[in-house]
């Protein structure tokens, strides 16, 4: 027995520690090994790993040698002593390409998370299929695919590149509901530059067309991009830190700290009066959530937009807001599919929404018209109406048309709408309206700008005023900036115990 003890041992010590030169080629790639990324993940000392001696069957072409792990380590460990189950693609061994045996693996993680009710987190760094397995690695891809789309609502699911993701491969990061990406290191492509070139003969580096930079700002499929390894999975740790485990359980809280009478005078200095001046709502956000801290999701992709997530009171809120540094904070393609996705999320885990409103309207023009702003801006519209968590709506500035009723307005179910005595809420805003209703007295006046001047001035009067909204029941309050915080903690603790039953259905049809 001690001999079979002490074989037994070497093998496993053997198994962990990898190849050596295999690790020093990792390395010289500016990437750390699979085991290393889990240690700067995982709480010290609780990985728990399984599988360890899994190997591919050695039927495949060309496959002479058979590696235990098969290019994946998975297990389970804790983040800040929470249960996490997690994968972690091994290049050192083929490339960290997945076979059959490495699918299971993946397969068998992704099955226990779903039991235990616990995140999901995949570490990408892999070269695609192992063609030497044939139609078996393509299988062992839509086993993973069908499995996140079983999860997906019900835990959260955390996919983080840190080299390749090929092909089908990027398909998981695709349906993940948070993706992570590292510069330098992580391309992410279904089709690589040699075949681009060879379809097309168009000549494109692999950082140019799947770069981290590429997914993060022009694709949008990069929640987060970091520049090493070390903050991007210390940042994936942060995330985890708001989230539930589960559907059913809540978010981690961090106490109450008085929000409900905490004022904020300096908001009604951050927002000009001006309707059409442009000021960052990130610094509006800093003044809502506790100690002014947020983690804002695709930072650099849909600027006009902002998501984060924070904390209102102690508790996990998310935070949807225009940005009228941007575009005006004006709602297009992007800002209004990045804003539906980020909905979704909170409404399937339980966090309350507040929206964060000063939008002039729905981009105008043919790109957007022909590139269907009415059918992906109904999935702002859409995610919105089917969201059953609590939701407060702040209207800071102007809200005009479509775009109002779209950013959680009390006629699309908002429970709690709050205005500041800026707000202007107007089918569009005065000036253009004046142009509208009296293009022909305009058109024949002495003085049309003197004339101009009088009427927007009557029509604001008239439509516009700070009550107007709040007189017909469509704010609850008119509030003081300096209130928000305190309005908005109250009303989230008011709406703490909401409960709504989803309408008996298999699922609704958004217009995707």
């Amino acid at each position: 027995m001690q001999d079979v003890r002490r074989d037994h041992e070497r093998l496993r010590e053997r198994i962990v520690a990898g190849d050596a030169a295999a690790i020093s080629r990792q390395h010289a790639l500016g990437k750390r090994t699979a085991r290393e990324r889990l240690d700067l993940l995982l709480d010290e000392g609780s990985f728990v790993e399984i599988d360890l001696y899994r190997r591919h069957l050695g039927t495949g072409l060309k496959l002479r040698t058979r590696p235990h792990t098969d290019g994946v380590i998975a297990g389970s460990g804790t983040v800040d002593g929470r249960r996490v189950f997690v994968y972690a693609q091994d290049f050192t061994v083929f490339g960290g390409s997945l076979g059959e045996a490495h699918a299971a693996k993946i397969h068998k993680v992704m099955d226990l998370a779903l039991a235990t009710g616990s995140p999901i987190i995949g570490l990408n760094d892999s070269g695609g299929a192992r063609i030497q397995e044939g139609v078996m690695s393509l299988h062992g891809y839509g086993g993973i695919f069908r499995r996140i789309v079983a999860a997906s609502g019900i835990v959260p699911q955390i996919s983080v590149v840190l080299g390749p993701c090929a092909g089908g491969a990027a398909y998981s990061p695709a349906l993940a509901d948070f993706t992570f990406m590292v510069r330098d290191t992580a391309q992410m492509y279904l089709t690589g530059p040699d075949v681009v070139h060879a379809v097309s003969g168009e000549r494109v580096g692999h950082d140019e067309l799947g770069g981290a930079d590429v997914h993060g700002g022009r694709s949008g499929v990069a929640a987060f991009v970091h520049d090493d390894e070390v903050a991007c999975l210390e940042e994936v740790r942060h995330l985890l830190s708001l989230l539930p485990s589960n559907n059913v359980d809540a978010a981690p809280s961090a106490g109450p700290c008085d929000a409900t009478t905490d004022l904020r005078p300096r908001l009604a200095e951050v927002v000009p009066v001006e309707p059409n001046r442009p000021y960052d709502m990130r610094q509006v956000v800093e003044e809502v959530v506790d100690d002014g801290e947020f983690l804002e999701v695709h930072r650099d992709w849909a600027r006009n937009v902002i998501c984060a997530l924070g904390r209102v009171d102690g508790e996990t809120v998310g935070v949807v807001g225009n940005q009228p540094s941007v575009q005006a904070g004006v709602l297009d393609i992007p800002a209004a599919e990045k804003a539906a996705r980020f909905v979704r999320f909170c409404d399937a885990f339980g966090i309350p929404l507040v929206t964060l409103v000063d939008v002039p309207g729905f981009l105008p023009g043919t790109d957007q018209e022909y590139g269907g702003i009415i059918r992906h801006g109904a999935k702002l519209l859409y995610a919105y109406c089917e969201a059953t968590v609590p939701r407060v709506q702040v209207v800071v500035r102007k809200a005009y048309g479509g775009a109002y009723i779209v950013m959680d307005s009390r006629s699309i179910g908002t429970d709690l709408s709050l205005a500041w005595p800026t707000n202007e809420v107007a089918v569009m805003g005065a000036d253009g309206a004046v142009n509208v209703l009296f293009r022909r007295e305009l058109a024949t006046a002495a003085d049309p700008a003197e004339l101009r001047a009088e009427l927007i001035a009557e029509y604001a009067e008239a439509l516009m005023h700070p009550q107007y909204a709040a007189e017909r029941g469509l704010f609850d309050d008119v509030i003081d900036p300096a209130e928000t915080r305190a309005a908005v903690a109250k009303g989230l603790a008011m709406l703490r115990d909401k409960r709504a039953e989803p309408p008996r259905r298999k699922h609704g049809n958004i217009p995707l």
